[in-house]
């Protein structure tokens, strides 16, 4: 009898703990989310001025046109249902081989010298390959390239950045980062392509 009293208590509990962690709960969350944070709820989704979804400000997109600030590298070739890295070890010849390969490349991209020191952010991948922003050292880097593409004044594509740069987590965790997106956004409009 005792055994039957222990599971008749123990489905009970389940029962309640499945009715509260898996119901209400839920429930409690997705109220105060679409009360009071709306925007974030939706996904932080930006859209055109016709309504139609453009991206998230919290995914990352490919940017590989000189005309535009380039994200971060992506493991997943910015594929949201496949997200992550690349998991190869520091010691592993492939990772190797894809950083310098990389560093080349950006270089080459954006006209430096073999010395100019290249940001991580520039040559790896974030651990989920969705990373929306960039340093701002990277930003930096880049904004020769994207005023000369433009045929813009790069200290205003510069003032620019620095317009979309975040401050750290509250002043001390991170670092300066600027979400790519929202800056090609308002790239477009400033500086149109002819």
């Amino acid at each position: 009898m005792k055994i039957f009293s222990l599971l008749i208590l123990s489905l009970k509990i389940t029962f309640l703990l499945t009715l509260l962690l898996g119901g209400l709960y839920p429930l409690a969350v997705f109220i105060v989310g679409k009360i009071f944070f709306p925007y974030q709820s939706e996904g932080s989704l930006i859209k055109d001025a016709t309504g139609n979804v453009i991206g998230s400000a919290l995914i990352g997109q490919k940017f590989d046109s000189p005309w535009y600030f380039h994200s971060r590298p992506s493991a997943s070739d910015y594929d949201g249902l496949s997200s992550g890295g690349s998991n190869l070890a520091p010691s592993s010849l492939a990772l190797i081989d894809t950083l310098r390969e990389r560093t080349l490349r950006y270089r080459k991209e954006n006209a430096l010298s073999p010395t100019t020191p290249v940001p991580s952010d520039a040559v790896c991948a974030s651990a989920s390959g969705l990373d929306p922003h960039i340093s701002f050292e990277n930003g930096l880097l880049q904004v020769p390239r994207v005023a000369h593409e433009r045929k813009a004044d790069p200290k205003s594509i510069e003032e620019l950045l620095r317009k979309h740069t975040e401050a750290p987590t509250w002043g001390i965790l991170g670092e300066r980062v600027v979400n790519v997106l929202l800056l090609n956004l308002e790239l477009d409009k400033r500086y149109p392509k002819r």
